[in-house]
Formats: C-alpha cells, sequence, structure tokens
C-alpha cells in the first residue's frame, strides 16, 4: 500500500477548474473556453479518465489553491515507469484535458442534471412581477 501511494505522488494532477469554462485563465484554466465545460465535477472526470483507460485516483480533501472552496482533484497515470504510455491516443496532459472536456458534456449523470435546470430557470422567471412600488 505505501508503495502505491509513492506511485500516485507522481501521477498527474487534474483540477476541475482547469477545464471550467466559467473560469477565466487567471483562475486557472488551461484550455481554450470554447473547448471547455461547464463547472465539471471530480466524478466526472473520473469516469471520463475511466471510460479512456487512465488509471485513476480521486483527492477529495484536496482544494486548487486559486479556488480552495471548490474540493476534489483528481490523479491521473499518462505514462507508466517504464516511459510507456497508458492510453496511445493520449501523451500530453493538454490532449488529457482536451478529450475529457469533450466527454464531461455527454456524461449519463450530467444530462439527467440539465433536464430539472432549465424547468426551474422558467420557474424563476414567472415570478419576476412581483416586487412594485409600494402604496402609502
Amino acid at each position: 500500500m505505501d508503495a502505491e501511494m509513492q506511485n500516485i505522488k507522481k501521477w498527474v494532477i487534474f483540477y476541475p477548474v482547469y477545464i471550467n469554462s466559467k473560469k477565466t485563465l487567471a483562475e486557472g484554466r488551461r484550455i481554450n473556453a470554447s473547448k471547455a465545460c461547464e463547472n465539471p465535477t471530480c466524478a466526472e472526470i473520473y469516469d471520463c479518465c475511466v471510460h479512456l483507460k487512465l488509471p485513476c485516483a480521486i483527492e477529495s480533501e484536496k482544494a486548487y489553491p486559486r479556488d480552495f472552496m471548490q474540493r476534489g482533484r483528481v490523479r491521473v497515470l499518462l505514462k507508466r515507469e517504464d516511459g510507456s504510455l497508458c492510453n496511445p491516443a493520449i501523451s500530453s496532459r493538454k490532449q488529457l484535458m482536451l478529450n475529457v472536456a469533450e466527454l464531461v458534456p455527454r456524461h449519463p449523470g450530467r444530462t439527467k442534471k440539465q433536464e430539472p435546470a432549465s424547468s426551474s430557470s422558467t420557474a424563476v422567471a414567472s415570478k419576476s412581477g412581483k416586487g412594485g412600488k409600494k402604496k402609502r
């Protein structure tokens, strides 16, 4: 177990902020905003890495230093100890970020979340008529 923890420390760190289209470059986004996705979670990134057949682990207690309120990061193994790639299609961190950002919007949990959100936004719009002038 201790040897496994030493190996995980050498894996690539992947914070959700890296592919969040709502963040600016100064706030930590690392890819083009048009290719990024809205508010990804660690679980979604983890599932995408598993789908890409990459060894990965979630560290839920860790936080991104620039945005310490958002908890969680994912550790991903891109290259084995002998230098061979785990997935030949992904050879760099940038390619990993672009592939995961492409997969996250199609995540099964995300498509279910989108439906209730759209119905609640219409309910909020109908309440906007309240709050006129007070009568004396």
